[in-house]
């Protein structure tokens, strides 16, 4: 490892942020440290451009974190609907609620401390401690994994403990020596890795815009570029089919609560059977009393069946998750009269209310696409 590389990393970066780097960002600047978590949790694994939008307005409504501490789950689900990866809201209310029981509503400043917290990890605690307390303390998310992985040319993949370990031992070293320069630097990795060293097409690659680590970077002068950070092969995502009861009964649509550690854990959905492995062959419809029970496993399926005068096969809609596809067959039904459910997780809720509830965004859409909704409707 270069010595002089180590002593100007930081320089060096930080003057190509003085040119570069993203500004005007809502979120930037801010020694807040509540501010500062929010968009850090908000940031992963949601584009910027969706953060732009929902980032002021999750602010407004939950202005600081005494405020989200005492809101309702479901107020924090249906403000973070749309956004993806549910348990980062139910993460975010259980540790506005920590900071406030254990630490009088005030964030600690040092990275072990916010590390206790729940959904903060090793890099989004020295996020905060390096924009809110101008802490000496490294991140380490993607962006900055794979700057450091090409730059020295790190042999072997990011899910191997000792590459990360060493990753982390290099961006601690390559941290600046004065504080104050911690919260401009942090922002210029994250900036750098976003929009210049970035995975496909980074700019050492084009001949528009030219590297300052470009006679320093292992990866660069050894013409290898895309070869690093070193990736595993992926395995082809699994496919499930289920089927989803969209009941109605006058203006009202029958929602059920989903189980906290599901897939969008605490929101509220469609009733859903179980999910089946999708298989090559065409599926067969089930009977529609073999629905009802399985999508309503704590309620007289027979009582449902004699309760509803019309059951229509209707749209088949694909949703994409990260690590899996789902197929989800939607039954229309017509509820002559509203029974009441047994269980607490089932709720009928009239239309204009759907937007103080958290919904999945496909059954946002598919509400919307049904014409059964208008916009104004799941506006909370």
């Amino acid at each position: 490892m270069s010595k002089t590389l180590v002593d100007l990393f930081s320089q060096k970066l930080i003057t190509w942020h003085s040119h570069h780097g993203r500004i005007g960002l809502p979120w930037q600047g801010k020694r807040d440290p509540y501010a500062v978590w929010v968009s850090e949790i908000m940031l992963q694994q949601t584009q910027v451009a969706t953060v732009l939008e929902r980032y002021p307005r999750f602010m407004k409504r939950f202005p600081t974190v005494k405020k989200l501490a005492a809101a309702h789950i479901d107020e924090v689900l249906a403000e973070w609907a749309g956004l993806g990866y549910y348990s980062r809201a139910r993460n975010l209310h259980d540790c506005a609620q920590q900071v406030v029981s254990e630490f009088g509503g005030r964030f600690p400043s040092d990275p072990a401390s916010l590390e206790k917290l729940k959904g903060i990890g090793r890099s989004t605690a020295g996020a905060i401690a390096a924009f809110a307390f101008h802490v000496r303390a490294p991140i380490l998310d993607a962006n900055v994994k794979r700057i450091l992985a090409r730059l020295f040319a790190v042999e072997g993949t990011l899910q191997n403990k000792l590459v990360n370990d060493g990753l982390w031992s290099l961006a601690d070293k390559l941290l600046p020596k004065k504080p104050t320069d911690m919260p401009v630097y942090t922002q210029a990795l994250m900036d750098f890795g976003a929009t210049w060293c970035t995975s496909r097409k980074p700019v050492c690659l084009g001949n528009e815009k030219k590297c300052p680590f470009e006679k320093d970077c292992q990866a660069n002068l050894s013409n290898q570029v895309l070869s690093f950070p070193q990736k595993t092969v992926k395995a082809k995502s699994p496919e499930f089919d289920c089927d989803m009861l969209l009941i109605r009964s006058g203006n009202a649509i029958l929602l059920q609560k989903r189980p906290s550690k599901a897939i969008w854990g605490g929101l509220w959905s469609l009733p859903e059977s179980a999910w089946v492995s999708k298989s090559d062959k065409k599926r067969k419809l089930p009977a529609f009393k073999n629905i009802f029970e399985e999508a309503l496993p704590n309620e007289n399926a027979v009582s449902w069946l004699k309760a509803c005068k019309d059951m229509t096969l209707g749209p088949q809609i694909k949703h994409v998750f990260t690590h899996r596809r789902l197929w989800m067959q939607i039954w229309e039904v017509a509820a002559s009269r509203n029974l009441e459910p047994k269980g607490e997780e089932l709720r009928w809720v009239p239309i204009r209310q759907l937007g103080r509830y958290g919904l999945p965004q496909p059954i946002k859409i598919l509400l919307q696409g049904l014409n059964l909704v208008r916009d104004d409707d799941l506006k909370n």
